[in-house]
Parts: structure tokens; sequence; C-alpha cells
């Protein structure tokens, strides 16, 4: 069963929610302030991190930040603030899902379940595109190296960032697969995003302009996402 790491310093409101988590079968770790809260998220290595966002000696988003420089996992931020522009920087800065105080703990529940299903078919989504073999790629002139990181086209070196390698190693291998982008989200980039987010957008048009007159292959699937087209279809 998974670990949840509890970040709450109102007492009577953190006895309450390790109750539930643990009636419901969760191992719960208890942190009162900021900087324990960190101490303990490197000690246990926990599935899902519980966040109030008023904490003693670090804030939640100092937390958040930390947190987030060491690892992926889902957060979910507890916060008496409703306003939209406070909910878009906790989400900016990382959470992965926001609970305005007062909540039911049935809702609490039903985010946690909703955060760990979705990891689980992260993990699933990549485990599945990364279990392939690390020989070259080749597509007409192109020719991708996963174990060396290196691409070249016509025999000469382009220069891609982490993203954009993932992300043309992805389209690659699956040449006439349409991705959306919430897929390539969760797969290249790991991490929750905001909504409207031109991320994949914008790493497809780099990768076109990289790419030359080939970049033409990657097209749009308008309303889903992108494809690679197969080779022998791509238009003269």
């Amino acid at each position: 069963m998974a670990t949840i790491l509890l970040i709450e310093d109102a007492q009577d409101l953190a006895r309450a929610i390790c109750r539930q988590l643990e009636a419901e079968g969760y191992r719960v770790a208890l942190a009162a302030d900021g900087l324990a809260g960190v101490e303990m998220h490197a000690r246990h290595q926990p599935d899902l991190v519980i966040l109030d966002w008023m904490l003693p000696r670090l804030d939640g988003l100092q937390v958040l930040q930390r947190i987030r420089q060491a690892s992926p996992i889902p957060i979910l931020m507890l916060t008496a603030r409703s306003e939209e522009a406070d909910r878009v920087i906790g989400l900016e800065v990382g959470a992965d899902d926001y609970l305005t105080k007062p909540f039911s703990m049935r809702e609490l529940l039903a985010r946690v379940r909703a955060l760990l299903r979705r990891i689980e078919r992260v993990q699933a989504i990549l485990e599945t595109d990364r279990q392939r073999d690390a020989a070259p790629i080749r597509y007409g002139p192109l020719c991708i190296c996963p174990e060396a990181y290196q691409v070249t086209l016509d025999g000469e070196p382009i220069e891609l960032t982490k993203t954009e390698f993932d992300l043309l190693a992805l389209l690659l291998r699956n040449p006439g697969r349409a991705f959306s982008r919430s897929y390539l989200l969760d797969t290249v980039w790991g991490e929750n995003y905001v909504a409207g987010d031109r991320s994949v957008d914008n790493a497809i048009l780099r990768l076109r302009k990289k790419l030359g007159p080939l970049g033409e292959a990657i097209e749009t699937v308008w309303g889903v996402g992108y494809r690679l087209c197969p080779r022998g279809t791509e238009a003269p």
C-alpha cells in the first residue's frame, strides 16, 4: 500500500486526516512544519505528499519547490486560499492538485486515490514506451542513438535539448501513431502542467525547425496532437 507524507501544522486536522488515510490502508508519515516535511520526504520517499500552504519554518510553496527539485512525486496542496491566482501559483510551482479548506474527508480521499491512479498510469506508459531496443533508430537521413543521446541528420550532429530528444525518440519509435498532447506531457515532460500549457507545441516547432525539410514529417493531428509519417508517405 502507498505511503503518504502529510505536512500539516494544525494538530486536530492532521490527526483527522491520518485516521482517515490509515483507515483506507495507507501508511502515513506526519510532519508538523515545512522543514521537517522536506527532511521526511528525503528519508521516507513517499508515494504522495499532502501539503498545507501555511506552515512554520518553511511555507508550503517553499516546501513544494524543494521537493520538486528532487522528485516528480504527486503533491496535493491544502489551503485556505481560494483565489484563482493563488491556485495558479501553486500549480505553476509544481502542485498536482489543490483542495481548499474547509473540505470533506470524502473529497480528500477521492483526490488522493485519483492522484495515485494517475501516477500508476503514467508509470505504466513510461514502462511500455521505454522498454525498447537501445539500438540506433533510423528514419531516412535521420539517425538517433538512445544510449549516446546523439542525433545526426545526413551524418551531421543536431543539438537537441533532453526534452526534444525524448520527444523525437518517442515519435521515431512509433511512426504513424498519433499522440495526444496530454500523453506527450505525461511521458516526456513527466510532471503536471497548467491547463493551456503550450510546451508540446513549442517543442514540436523547435524540432521541425532543427530537422529542416524532414521536419514536415511531424504532422499535426487536429484535435488530437502529433504523429510522425511512416517512411515513404511523407509529402514530396
